[in-house]
């Protein structure tokens, strides 16, 4: 059998590591990754090799030459350009026309018996096999579900946890038969997840996933991983080769190198590896947990624990090293402290008396002067741990975790994402501080070139209005988040207004991680203006879009609660041009006394109510969330808010919009369907993240037509024909305009409401376990759905539809929690479901 190794990638997540190398020969245990999947091949007698190469592939060649040193023969497929993962193996089938072979990834780190998956692929007869592992966070894979005979039934690619089914991962390891080649062209971009397989898929070949139980497989994708992975192997849990291809000595957990000289008083910690040739002299400290390259030098009182040097590092007297990862050629001098997370790239001097603090990046060639402090990386800002973007933008501790430094840093990865020249709206709740963060905000578009239309403080709605009508490329807005007000939110738009795909926010994210802004010299920097006219003009087109006249007529007595927002000086005269007799609640914008818990809100409510039926006015509302949302209170002094609100809007909606189209989240009551229907209207149904029923709102090329309106059940209502985004202002006086065709009041509305019995909860889940639990409940579905037992909908979570009703399991996307939906005929009823699939989480929590 002959194997392709994959070689081709730059391993842009390892920078600096890969500045100037590429990833297949970034050291590993003192081996280059792809050394040790030589040597496995070669271990299991496939000495036959084509590597297919791409980024800098003369390194690769010449560390490997003709692989006679290995024992094994390699031949080159060097790609011009690009071709993916599949092409770039089309490329080469002339030398692998004639037999089974196998790929595997030459920048991932395994120890797989790669006899085993062999006998597997032939013994099923299969077409290609994938090699598959169980991982706690699925979200950076291709997560591939099998049934149990190991044939594979469904890929998603990058998922987000709404749709992560299974923790079982695509690894890059396959087995395929020749035959696979007539489904490409020569010369053509295929990729194997996207392309390839799932045609095979469709056909219905013989496609099967070996998952790999007790083999050992990594995917080096980031600096921790590189780390966590020499780790892992020290630990003696792998079958992974520890140490050079020289003689080493090894006792008790510490690998040696030829010619090394250590000092009789230096403190050898084990695990720990040392390359050759090494000096570390009196009273030094070196391990547990460290690799130390070829040459290296450590000085006397120096520390080196759990980090990574390279070949030719010199470490100075006193100097400490903790959890870290130092590239080749690098020099530290005496006194110096490099705190954990740190990498520095090659060829760095890192002069006495420095502190690097944890997460820095140094990208090669660096100075730092002596008794310096570094706080940022060289290429601007500190590292951010974890996932950017969490379910509305980038979210963290105001001037704590997201600061000033860091927002000029976010603003140039979103203008490098966009064209320079294009232009961004940008506006801000009224607070300070997301007046400070905007303004660093700005600072980061305009050093890339990008052009800002500013808007200042100004309501959500409106902000996203002035986008869809400047034809900006998109949007920024700044402020308190809604539920906590010690987190600021950063939320990014799109050119109609809406968040930003989640391919969009992949991209920011690669450039805020790799720090590779677009440079622009001074005549090409982004120019600053701001908007003039952004509230006359949303006014203008609000009511060219209500029936101003009718709302008139209904002479309306209105008690509204602003909630101390920027509202409060723009919609007072909005509504008093059409006619309501307004009676204004908390109406100064004042960012002190804005309520920002959903709790403080709430206890706004009864004073409201109580004022409604005092003043015999025909409704109250309050608004909230920056004038993105609202809750209403009837004549009667009914506070109407939650699904009951989403089924009242849509009633109103249907029986004045003829045969519409609804979109609401999954997690939306039954109830709903019914109250359409009997206006021959439809309920499309939506993931439960706000973007989606947004892009529902949007006409799109190649897609079915856009809703007629959408809605939430906290309040956010959107009306396709003004814009495709929440809006409670203008959801509020289409409310009027509804009324006033109707005839109706809300108490009446209400009591025609059928009643929904929909409960939830949350269950606290680690994020290692997410991943095994949707795949067990994935399992338990299939099985339900192939007896024809239960119908099962995977549209965001598992929905299992029981007897007289439904459960949701739905992992959240950002924090550790499973969320829990359930609906029947009875509260007790749903009450009891809900509980049942808690039980069963909680169990599989203790397993």
């Amino acid at each position: 059998m002959k194997a392709v190794i994959m070689a081709g990638g730059e391993g842009t997540r390892l920078r600096p590591l890969t500045s100037q190398r590429p990833k297949p020969l970034v050291p590993v245990l003192n081996m280059p990754i792809m050394e040790h999947i030589v040597l496995l091949l070669k271990e299991h007698g496939i000495t036959d090799i084509v590597v297919t190469l791409h980024y800098l592939a003369d390194e690769i060649e010449g560390y490997f030459g003709d692989g006679s040193e290995w024992g094994v023969n390699l031949i080159y497929s060097v790609e011009e350009t690009p071709l993916g993962t599949a092409g770039s193996v089309k490329q080469a089938e002339s030398y692998l026309k004639d037999d089974t072979f196998l790929i595997i990834s030459g920048d991932a780190l395994t120890d797989i018996n790669l006899d085993r998956v062999i006998e597997y692929h032939r013994k099923r007869k299969s077409l290609a096999t994938l090699v598959l592992s169980h991982v706690p966070n699925p979200l950076e894979f291709g997560v591939v579900i099998t049934d149990d005979e190991g044939r594979i039934r469904r890929f998603l690619e990058k998922p987000s946890w709404g749709e992560v089914f299974s923790d079982t991962v695509n690894t890059g390891m396959y087995i395929l038969e020749p035959s696979i080649f007539s489904y490409m062209e020569p010369g053509q971009n295929y990729d194997w997840s996207h392309d390839i397989f799932p045609k095979l898929l469709k056909e219905k070949k013989p496609l099967y996933g070996y998952i790999m139980e007790n083999d050992y497989w990594c995917d080096v994708g980031n600096l921790q991983q590189y780390r966590e992975a020499q780790y892992t192997v020290l630990d003696g849990n792998t079958r992974v080769r520890i140490g050079t291809r020289s003689v080493l000595s090894h006792t008790n957990g510490v690998w040696v190198g030829d010619g090394c000289e250590i000092d009789p008083s230096a403190q050898i910690l084990p695990p720990v590896v040392i390359g050759r040739n090494c000096k570390i002299k009196g009273e030094a400290i070196v391990g547990p947990y460290s690799v130390i390259g070829d040459n290296c030098i450590i000085e006397e009182q120096a520390k080196v624990h759990r980090s990574i040097l390279w070949d030719n590092v010199y470490v100075g007297v006193g100097s400490q090293i903790n959890a870290s990862t130092v590239c080749s050629h690098t020099t530290i001098e005496s006194d110096c402290n490099i705190q954990e997370g740190a990498v520095i790239g090659a060829r760095c001097r890192i002069e006495n008396g420095t502190t690097i603090r944890t997460q820095i990046k140094l990208w090669p060639d660096k100075i730092i002067e002596a008794g310096s402090i570094v706080t940022m990386s060289l290429i601007w800002g500190q590292k951010w741990a974890g996932s950017l973007f969490r379910k509305q933008g980038v979210m963290g501790i105001a001037n704590i975790e997201l600061t000033p430094d860091f927002a000029c840093k976010l603003g140039a990865s979103f203008g490098g994402y966009l064209k320079r020249g294009a232009t961004v709206v940008t506006s801000r709740d009224s607070g300070p501080v997301a007046r400070m963060m905007k303004r660093a905000l700005i600072s980061g578009l305009l050093s890339v070139g990008v052009n800002v239309l500013d808007m200042r403080s100004m309501p959500l709605p409106i902000a996203r209005h002035s986008i869809l009508g400047s034809q900006a490329g998109g949007g920024v807005h700044v402020r308190i988040a809604p539920d906590d007000p010690k987190m600021i939110l950063f939320e990014f738009f799109d050119e109609q207004g809406i968040y930003v795909a989640q391919s969009a926010e992949r991209k920011i994210e690669t450039i805020f991680y790799r720090e590779d802004f677009r440079r622009v010299d001074a005549e090409q920097v982004g120019i600053l203006e701001f908007a003039g006219r952004g509230i006359e003009q949303y006014a203008e087109a609000f009511y060219h879009r209500l029936n101003t006249e009718a709302i008139r007529d209904l002479h309306l007595k209105v008690v509204a609660d602003f909630a101390f927002s920027r509202l409060a000086s723009i919609y007072p005269s909005m509504l008093g041009r059409m006619g309501v007799d307004l009676i204004a609640l908390n109406a100064y914008p004042d960012v002190q006394k804005t309520p920002k818990t959903p709790e403080a809100r709430a206890a706004l409510l009864p004073g409201l109510a109580r004022i409604v039926q005092t003043l015999q006015a025909d409704m109250g509302v309050l608004f909230e969330a920056d004038g993105e949302r609202m809750t209403l209170v009837s004549e009667e002094g009914q506070v109407i808010g939650g699904n009951e609100l989403l089924a009242l809007m849509i009633a109103l909606v249907a029986r004045t919009h003829p045969h519409a189209r609804i979109a609401v989240p999954i997690t939306a009551p039954s109830i709903l369907e019914p109250i359409v229907a009997l206006h021959d209207g439809t309920i499309v149904r939506s993931r439960t993240n706000s973007r989606d029923l947004m892009e529902f709102c949007v006409a799109r090329p190649n897609k079915e037509g856009r809703v007629d309106f959408a809605g939430d059940d906290r309040g956010g209502f959107i009306f396709s024909e003004f814009q495709p985004t929440f809006d409670a202002m203008y959801a509020f006086g289409k409310l009027m305009e509804m009324l006033a065709t109707t005839g109706l009041r809300l108490s009446e509305l209400v009591r025609e409401l059928p009643p929904a019995h929909l409960t939830r909860t949350m269950i606290r889940c680690p994020w290692d376990a997410k991943g095994r639990i949707m795949r067990v409940l994935t399992r338990e579905a299939d099985s339900l759905m192939t007896a024809n037992k239960q119908h099962v909908e995977m549209v965001d979570g598992i929905k299992f539809f029981e007897r007289d009703g439904w459960v949701l399991v739905l992992p959240d996307a950002s924090e550790p929690y499973f969320h829990i939906y359930a609906e029947s005929s009875s509260h007790e009823h749903a009450h009891e479901l809900l509980c049942k699939y808690a039980k069963k989480i909680e169990l599989l929590l203790q397993d």
